[in-house]
């Protein structure tokens, strides 16, 4: 049987043949700033607030825990190998001399776009990571006034204008509303969401960035955490078994989201603003789980509780506990590549590779940028 690698390295040939071309992204970019949540999040919740991930976490790649709420690698993982540019590390995470050449993620899980309340998993809310962004360009200025021994560590000041600008962040503000609001609340509070987006995009905007890569959000309503709490009224689920609210929300924003963006690539005419529909790819993924060779849809590999779910939020991937009189542990399946959901939150390494192989086509893109194919000959997974 093919390798999973063999399988993604023919998929991206299928498509560079058969996509049509279009004028639009430039791959050759010297570095990458990113701005997310657990999504995307190398690191920066785990040093921020002094959090603690226990293995598995991390065993399938890293061999130990990197920081990443997965089993492995994540979707900007493999996008940066892609770009081969090297993965990119926290901002907020100070140790061992890490190098911010080639950019810098203020990604954090639990993250929101709106302002972070005391209730919030995350402080590190959208506004604070562009002001996190802010900081990091002044003290790269300020250091390279003073200095260049420090320059292999931080980017050239024209990075700033020629790197590319990612974005994967906006599903917690509704994952978290659905606690204490009702469906109409949230989708009524998806304008004032977008409004804090767009404000955090044209504020880096006016700092210089040019190149935008803007995620929608996946189907929330698939996610084992939120079947367990809100799906177990069966009338409650769609035909794939996710909560039906939880995706009519997702749509809904990511319906407004992606005239957003449509109307900043007419108000900038010089940037490059490309929105990536992440919720069809995760769509698609789970509703052919098993044609994508998985075997696993919405079961978690890493957590407690067995079929169908094996989920319980009373205790996280990796940890020990006294629940319910007996201690116990939340474990890891014996093969995460046969499941799309590592612990009922957060996709396996092997699904996030899919969901990369499927941005990388280009057709889940506006503007699309099959074009550029060719730099992906260069990957190296």
């Amino acid at each position: 049987m093919a390798s999973p690698t063999t399988c993604f390295l023919h998929i991206l040939a299928i498509f560079f043949i058969c996509l049509p071309l279009a004028n639009t992204i430039d791959f050759n970019y010297p570095a990458v700033f990113n701005f997310g949540d657990s999504n995307s999040d190398t690191g920066g919740l785990v040093a921020g607030v002094g959090a603690r991930l226990e293995p598995p976490n991390g065993q399938t790649y890293f061999k130990n825990p990197s920081g990443r709420f997965c089993d492995g690698r994540l979707i900007i993982d493999f996008l940066m190998d892609a770009m081969d540019l090297p993965f990119l590390n926290s901002y907020l995470d100070s140790l061992a001399a890490p190098s911010f050449r080639r950019g810098a993620n203020f990604a954090a899980a639990g993250s929101t776009i709106l302002p972070a309340t005391a209730s919030s998993v995350s402080p590190f809310s959208f506004g604070i990571q562009v002001a996190q962004f802010f900081r990091f360009k002044n003290r790269v200025s300020e250091i390279q006034a003073k200095t260049r021994k420090y320059d292999k560590y931080i980017p050239a000041q024209d990075f700033f204008q020629k790197g590319l600008y990612m974005f994967d962040i906006g599903q917690n503000d509704l994952a978290g509303g659905f606690y204490s609001k009702t469906l109409d609340q949230i989708l009524a509070s998806i304008p004032t969401i977008l409004t804090e987006f767009e404000d955090g995009l044209k504020r880096l905007y006016d700092l210089g960035a040019r190149n935008f890569w803007v995620h929608n959000t996946g189907p929330l309503g698939c996610l084992g955490q939120n079947i367990a709490k809100f799906g177990t009224d069966a009338s409650k689920l769609d035909e794939l078994g996710c909560v039906s609210s939880h995706n009519q929300a997702a749509k809904i924003l990511n319906l407004q989201l992606y005239a957003l963006c449509k109307k900043l690539q007419g108000q900038y005419s010089d940037a490059n603003i490309t929105h990536v529909d992440i919720f069809s790819i995760k769509s698609n993924l789970i509703a052919n789980y098993s044609r994508n060779g998985f075997e696993q849809p919405l079961m978690a590999c890493c957590g407690y509780g067995g079929p169908p779910l094996n989920y319980d939020s009373r205790i996280a991937c990796g940890q020990t506990k006294v629940l319910d009189g007996n201690n116990v542990t939340a474990k890891a399946c014996n093969d995460s590549s046969e499941y799309i959901n590592w612990d009922g939150i957060h996709y396996t390494e092997t699904a996030n590779q899919f969901v990369a192989s499927q941005i990388l086509t280009g057709k889940y893109s506006d503007p699309p940028f099959a074009d550029k194919m060719p730099f992906l000959l260069k990957l190296k997974f």
